[in-house]
């Protein structure tokens, strides 16, 4: 996990967060081993502003096609740290494997982990689409 705290905290470093203040950065590992880092980028608009775990996703897809994601690193000031929004873990939905440990860990080095399945149970997903006859 070192190599993606390193990659989140870099990333975090040039978040833009003008508005809230709250710098946050992301790294994910792929099932590969590739990793992708992102950062948030906030908006005068709210609705376009992206979070560091879409921002990683959407660099890795990208990049890759279709990734599928083994380990997620969220960097914040929060705390506790904060995990993803309810946004990010859906998009996380579609490309984390069910017991992906996502790690979230703030300056003063608290470090709280759950499997993805753990914070979206249920969650929607491909899967819960009915093909139209």
């Amino acid at each position: 996990m070192t190599d993606l705290l390193q990659l989140a905290r870099a990333a975090q470093a040039n978040a833009h967060a003008p508005y809230s203040g709250f710098r946050v950065g992301a790294a994910i590992r792929l099932q590969g081993g590739e990793t992708f880092a992102g950062c948030n980028v906030e908006n005068a608009s709210y609705g376009a502003t992206i979070c560091a775990e879409r921002g990683a996703i959407m660099s890795a897809v990208a990049a890759l096609g279709t990734v599928s994601v083994v380990e997620v690193v969220v960097v914040s000031e929060g705390n506790p740290p904060w995990p993803p929004c309810g946004m990010c873990r859906q998009v996380l939905s579609e490309f984390c494997v069910p017991d992906c440990p996502v790690h979230a860990v703030n300056g003063e080095g608290v470090h709280l982990t759950w499997r993805f399945d753990q914070l979206l149970p249920s969650g929607f997903t491909p899967e819960y689409l009915i093909e139209s006859p």
